[in-house]
């Protein structure tokens, strides 16, 4: 009885939790289908009193910075996210090998970058004075490609693969970057695909390398264009956008609505792709941070 009773506890904990993590999501779904007027009076509730569509009418009636935008942010988070993890499998792979020479100092090396950085000015110069990459595509994705706490996860998991599997290989006559890609890679498909969605979140949500290296609207990601609709009511009132609302006065422009409705599509996809990842989560991480 008393199992029944910790099990029933414990699954009213979790379920309260989950609505306390569900409730602003859905609230910000209710601002977008308001309408503004509704919200001037009433303020912010989770059933509207007034339904509307016009946010999404505005948004979508003009499509061009978002569909611009959304391209943007997919060829980064898919080519950001493929040669991230390729990166980061290349690197933890070696200084999770215990026979390497270097695997102490290289180790280090990665450790030591997670807690000193040279700072925002001298990266903006490597960026945009050294490497020449402002208003470039390489300029969302290069920053992030190496992360020194993907690697340690990777190789945390790496070191728990058996070192007899690597050295039967070697006696079978394989090379090191056969044994990598053929024995090595596969197996670390749990990490791998773990990893991998939190590099896709990141660069999915990457907005402040746009802000400091993209002048041109024509590789503005998703992020950066929600960030300006969020922190300016000026730029809907400028933006093609805000041609559909001609009827409108800038006042009466449905800034709240619509910067509610920008969220919801902005984050859409992330939300769906989410589900067929989650189990791949706590596999890889146990797997890659526990000793047995």
């Amino acid at each position: 009885m008393k199992i029944k009773i910790a099990d029933i506890v414990i699954n009213l904990y979790f379920l309260i939790v989950c609505l306390l993590i569900a409730m602003p999501f859905v609230l910000v779904i209710a601002i977008s289908l308001s309408s503004e007027n509704s919200l001037h009076q009433f303020g912010y509730q989770f059933l509207p009193k007034e339904w509307s569509l016009e946010a999404y009418r505005i948004v979508f009636e003009k499509p061009e910075p978002l569909l611009r935008g959304y391209g943007v942010t997919i060829a980064i988070t898919v080519i950001g996210t493929v040669l991230s993890l390729f990166m980061t499998a290349l690197m933890a792979y070696p200084i999770s090998r215990s026979d390497f020479r270097y695997q102490r100092p290289l180790t280090f090396y990665v450790f030591f970058t997670m807690l000193f950085n040279g700072g925002l000015i001298p990266f903006y110069i490597l960026m945009t004075q050294y490497l020449h990459l402002k208003n470039t595509l390489a300029a969302l994705i290069i920053p992030a490609v190496m992360s020194p706490f993907n690697i340690m996860i990777m190789k945390g998991f790496l070191d728990k693969i058996s070192r007899e599997i690597i050295e039967s290989a070697k006696v079978d006559g394989a090379k090191e970057y056969r044994i990598f890609f053929t024995i090595i890679l596969p197996l670390s498909t749990p990490a791998l695909a773990t990893l991998g969605l939190f590099i896709a979140f990141g660069y999915w949500n990457e907005w402040f390398n746009a802000l400091l290296f993209i002048d041109n609207d024509k590789y503005v990601p998703l992020q950066l264009l929600l960030v300006r609709i969020l922190s300016q009511a000026e730029f809907l009132a400028n933006s093609p956008m805000a041609e559909v609302a001609d009827k409108l006065k800038f006042a009466q422009f449905p800034t709240l609505t619509v910067r509610m409705a920008m969220a919801i599509v902005a984050s859409g996809p992330m939300l769906v792709i989410f589900p067929f990842f989650q189990k791949y989560f706590v596999k890889g991480l146990t797997v890659g941070s526990l000793k047995g």
